[in-house]
């Protein structure tokens, strides 16, 4: 994956971080070095969904596309701050960020060159809804007009899953559906 900047190590024994000024997070006694761009602030960990060996994934927040949703248990999660949703959205280029009467959402939207290119784009969205477990509100308005939001439904707001999907969409070759943009003379 290009400019990954994330490891996977195969169970979670015992994990540390090292800051001994020399750049480096000591995780398992695998030494990852990260780059200027990163803190070792930026640095999360996360459970691999589906690992029946508890694998864990250390990721950049630069990463978002390279991680994995991870089951809701509303009773345990909920929605992150407005501030949190601003600091994710710089990783995610071109979502807006929504309040729908208090629920925070993420919206985009696009001009397909038909209807049934729309559908083609829902279709393409839906194999990464599916393959995360995550699933966005689609919408086709008019016989062009593609939006999408995404909220975790479960617990009426955003978190971490919401982004991840998110950068997974950008990801997604799309040209061959869009309309060109008009360059305005």
């Amino acid at each position: 994956m290009k400019g990954s900047s994330c490891i996977t190590v195969p169970k979670p024994v015992r994990t540390s971080q090292k800051n001994s000024g020399k750049g480096r997070i000591l995780i398992l006694g695998f030494i990852v070095r990260w780059t200027s761009e990163m803190s070792q602030d930026s640095v999360r960990s996360s459970t691999t969904v589906g690992s029946a060996s508890g694998a864990r994934t250390f990721c950049s927040l630069e990463d978002l596309s390279a991680k994995k949703c991870v089951p809701c248990n509303a009773k345990d999660l909920r929605p992150m701050t407005e501030q949190s949703a601003q600091d994710l959205l710089q990783k995610v280029a071109g979502w807006d960020l929504a309040n729908d009467n208090g629920t925070l959402k993420l919206h985009q939207s696009w001009i397909v060159k038909s209807f049934t290119k729309g559908l083609d784009f829902f279709k393409r969205v839906a194999d990464i809804a599916e393959s995360e477990g995550h699933h966005p509100d689609l919408h086709l308005v008019g016989w062009n007009n593609v939006k999408i939001e995404i909220w975790t439904h479960a617990i009426g707001g955003l978190t971490e899953n919401d982004f991840i999907l998110a950068a997974k969409i950008n990801d997604l070759q799309l040209e061959d559906l869009l309309r060109k943009k008009k360059v305005a003379k």
